[in-house]
């Protein structure tokens, strides 16, 4: 391959990684290809994009960005295939739907300004709360109380002490 291509590819995976928030390296060198078809579909549906690379190329990509991932350059053996994606849980829910067959198997994950390396954290990395998620149960907990409010002021009889007496009673 000429110099010319490897800088282009380079830059593609530099940009590709610059679109997502977090990204998956998995190693998914031991499906065939019905199984492999069968994962790019299961990726596309959960709006995840899968791309296999050479781990030297993936290596120059990652240092021509500016966050340091120095922590990852250990898990760039053998095959390497990224799974990048805007929902931090959604690669891990994925590679443990097909855990049961060990592939794809976790190699390390960039995941909210963390990194995690082996296949020992894809049980935290499932349980991760997406930024929406997040947000719902904290529209959730700050609804609560104006709630009760509302219900105090509906059953009291719109009188203050009626509010009073049953707010108390709860």
């Amino acid at each position: 391959m000429r110099k010319e291509d490897k800088s282009t590819i380079i830059d593609t995976i530099a940009a590709t990684i610059k679109g997502y928030d977090y990204f998956y390296l998995t190693d998914i060198s031991t499906l065939n290809a019905a199984k492999t078809s069968a994962l790019r579909a299961e990726c596309f549906k959960s709006d995840i994009k899968l791309m296999v690379v050479k781990n030297t190329l993936l290596q120059k990509a990652l240092e021509s960005l500016d966050t340091d991932y120095s922590e990852l350059t250990p898990v760039l053996t053998g095959n390497t295939a990224i799974m990048l994606s805007n929902v931090a849980n959604a690669p891990a829910k994925l590679i443990d739907k097909y855990s049961k067959e060990g592939i794809p198997a976790l190699k390390a994950a960039y995941v909210q300004e963390s990194f995690y390396v082996g296949a020992e954290n894809l049980k935290a990395l499932v349980n991760i709360k997406s930024k929406e998620e997040l947000l719902g149960e904290v529209i959730g907990l700050l609804q609560s109380p104006i709630k009760n409010v509302v219900s105090a002021l509906q059953s009291g009889g719109n009188t203050i002490h009626g509010v009073l007496e049953t707010l108390s009673k709860r």
